[in-house]
């Protein structure tokens, strides 16, 4: 029986692997295509953007890859992250649920993020990478990174999304304080931000933009490299020692498997990390875990969208990637919750939620500010706004369980905390933010842009391959 409210782990248990979801999958990822010629890529087209070793990663099918010691060296500063029975929630919604959330808000930064970062930090430093560009959205990743960097002596390039550039400028101070250059995109630094300024100077920008510009800056230099937080596969893996730390604080607690496992979703990988050792569960144990990600009605991709080869940005300067999107021309509305504002999904993810061996529902960003309050007068913690996203869902959830008169274990992502966000709570309680769905029509119009392949002619054309 759990007793407890906080469940904590020794330094010696920080996972020694990642784990890599791809070797269970029924149906692996389809391949990135070039897009000048429609056919697959391999590794060596990855190259001018990364170290070899993340690219290995990238298209491993093995299922646990170690993790340096150098690497869990850094992680000690941070993890074992603690999980927490939220006991005085579960008490204000008067519900028969057992609620548990793993906080990362714990790390340097304030979030998942350094998970990554760390590690793309190191191999890059292994190769002697002398600068990392990258894109930010709320500014998690890029204060991630930014302190992953100085960690292993590397330069790091931010470009920061407009909007959230002039909404959280102690995100941008953090950065700058670990000796990070930040610029808001688009810019004028590169031939990307120029093209989109050109068309709409008062463009609040978006992650799609902000990638491209971050491409092109490591395309410019052979000792750069560019780094991601989110999307793509071995990022997605290095986040699985959240879920692979939470599965043996359960076990410590004599807690249940949860029936529900929550986590905000913008690219994916805050989701994954989470989410992916349960998916294990389910895929080699035969678990009925049920793992859903939550994502903003502003951006629904994944509950809204379309499986499609899509670009990863904005400018189409990535490969073409099978992802739920909705098309990379869409410019999300300027919600608080910046991590979330992306057109696209990772492509394990994508395949996994095709297969039906995930869920996704869609939150409206009032329904979120509201979960995210009622959460931090209960348990203390003022949510990061994507965090709210997750919470919310686990609200709808334990309401669930109260009616049904069933007492149901659910386990969330408290991805970060949202001490640098306090403009968005400022915002909630003034009344100044709208509830914001996009319309059918609105979904419609973004999804017709979409030229590229369909899952199914990729499909017919790597069988016709052989």
């Amino acid at each position: 029986m759990d007793n407890s409210r906080k469940i904590t782990l020794s330094e010696s248990e920080i996972p020694t692997h990642w784990y890599n979801i791809v070797h269970d999958m029924p149906n692996k990822p389809l391949p990135p295509l070039n897009p000048g010629t429609g056919e697959p890529i391999g590794p060596e087209a990855l190259m001018p953007l990364f170290p070899m070793e993340l690219i290995k990663q990238e298209v491993s099918q093995e299922k646990y890859i170690e993790i340096p010691d150098q690497v869990r060296d850094v992680y000690s500063m941070w993890r074992p992250t603690p999980m927490f029975r939220a006991r005085n929630l579960e008490k204000m919604l008067d519900t028969p649920a057992k609620i548990y959330y793993k906080f990362e808000g714990v790390s340097p930064s304030g979030s998942h993020k350094p998970n990554t970062a760390v590690p793309q930090a190191y191999y890059n430093a292994q190769e002697g990478v002398k600068r990392i560009t990258t894109e930010t959205g709320a500014g998690q990743w890029g204060s991630a990174l930014s302190f992953a960097c100085q960690m292993f002596g590397i330069e790091c390039d931010v470009h920061m999304v407009r909007i959230s550039f002039d909404q959280k400028p102690y995100r941008k101070m953090m950065m700058q304080t670990w000796g990070a250059n930040v610029y808001p995109s688009p810019s004028e630094r590169t031939e990307a931000g120029r093209q989109v300024l050109a068309k709409d100077p008062d463009t609040p920008g978006s992650l799609g933009i902000a990638i491209s510009e971050a491409v092109e800056g490591a395309a410019m230099s052979e000792t750069t490299k560019y780094s991601l937080g989110s999307v793509l596969n071995h990022v997605l893996m290095h986040q699985t020692v959240i879920g692979l730390e939470s599965i043996k604080q359960l076990e410590k607690a004599g807690a249940d498997l949860p029936d529900y496992v929550f986590a905000p979703f913008g690219g994916g990988s805050n989701f994954a990390g989470i989410s992916f050792p349960f998916v294990h569960l389910n895929l080699t144990e035969g678990k009925n875990i049920q793992c859903i990600a939550s994502e903003p009605t502003s951006a629904p991709k994944l509950t809204r969208g379309v499986f499609r080869y899509d670009f990863g940005d904005t400018v189409g300067m990535t490969p073409l990637i099978p992802m739920y999107t909705l098309g990379h021309d869409f410019v999300p509305a300027k919600i608080h919750a910046g991590g979330l504002r992306y057109h696209g999904a990772g492509a394990i993810v994508s395949q996994l939620l095709a297969d039906g061996l995930i869920g996704a529902e869609a939150i409206d960003q009032i329904e979120s500010f509201e979960a995210g309050v009622m959460f931090a007068r209960a348990e203390g913690i003022v949510p990061a706004p994507e965090a709210n996203h997750a919470i919310a869902s686990v609200i709808r959830a334990a309401n669930a369980a109260k009616e049904a008169g069933e007492s149901k274990t659910i386990l969330f992502n408290m991805c970060g905390h949202g001490n640098f966000d306090m403009l968005a709570y400022q915002d909630y309680f003034a009344g100044n933010l709208e509830k914001h769905e996009m319309t059918q029509e609105e979904v419609d119009a973004a999804v017709a842009k979409i030229e590229s392949p369909t899952i199914d002619s990729v499909k017919e054309m790597l069988a016709n391959m052989g």
